[in-house]
């Protein structure tokens, strides 16, 4: 545990507004928004298959220096895309900088093993709590045992869910930091807690959200189960890549219903 001190009222004096502030600088990027909703996508499946059909497009005013965000339109929304963006630190990184550009949603939709099968995988979880096993959640909030999803962002998503032409469950994952340390021991812990999968990065970004003030959603894209059985990792058509764009276009129409009925009170 660090000893430094966890100052969480306190602003950080490194900050994603002026990090891309000199990253436009020097590689001459023009100043500019990216679209309102963003996605993480950090096995890159999504992003190289969108590639592949021809379909993104680099953003121009991106102005990260690890990572390409590329623009594309699912169901006539158009969104961004940052692949490849593994681990709860990284991901929370990008993040800063998605909503330091412009972003006002954030959607993670990631690789997970599973703990309790809710159904053969591959299936999309929607993680409305996540336990805090990594490092980088610390820094955003206090210590306490779990990250949650906004209540409010269930109250308008959860419809559109239901009534997705692609099946979303429900429930609770694990955040780790070290994947090939997941244990017997563990395993057989985090299912006596109830939680459903195991991923890197949704503990992290929830806590993110709340101390930022951010919207975001994470789903785990339950593929596997620990490569303990032969096969494994089978993500469905395109990698899994198409089911997920179905995804993401319900989630689209479901935050531009929720603005149309912000403007119209």
């Amino acid at each position: 545990m660090s000893k430094l001190p966890r100052s969480y009222d306190e602003s950080s004096v490194f900050t994603a507004e002026n990090l891309l502030r000199e990253a436009r600088r020097q590689k001459e990027i023009p100043l500019g928004t990216i679209p309102e909703i963003c996605v993480l996508d950090p096995d890159g499946d999504i992003m190289r298959y969108l590639v592949s059909e021809g379909r993104a497009a680099r953003s121009p005013f991106w102005a990260c220096y690890h990572t390409d965000l590329l623009i594309f339109t699912q169901a006539g929304i158009e969104f961004g895309i940052v692949g490849c963006a593994v681990g709860a630190s990284f991901a929370v990184l990008i993040a800063e900088e998605m909503f330091a550009s412009g972003c006002k949603l954030l959607v993670s939709i990631t690789s997970a093993g599973q703990l309790i099968a809710l159904r053969p995988p591959p299936y999309f979880l929607l993680i409305e709590k996540a336990l805090r096993d990594e490092g980088t959640s610390t820094n955003y909030l206090p210590p306490s045992e779990y990250s949650d999803v906004d209540p409010n962002i269930l109250n308008w998503l959860a419809p559109a869910l239901t009534a997705s032409p692609i099946p979303i469950e429900h429930g609770a994952s694990w955040t780790t930091d070290a994947p090939f340390r997941e244990t017997q021991a563990a395993i057989d812990a985090a299912r006596a807690l109830g939680l459903h999968a195991v991923e890197m990065e949704a503990a992290a970004l929830y806590a993110f959200a709340h101390a930022r003030d951010k919207s975001v959603i994470c789903f785990a894209h339950v593929t596997n189960q620990m490569a303990s059985i032969q096969g494994d990792f089978e993500k469905g058509a395109a990698n899994g890549s198409e089911d997920a764009l179905t995804l993401l276009g319900t989630v689209g129409r479901a935050w531009g219903q929720r603005i149309k009925k912000m403007k119209r009170r």
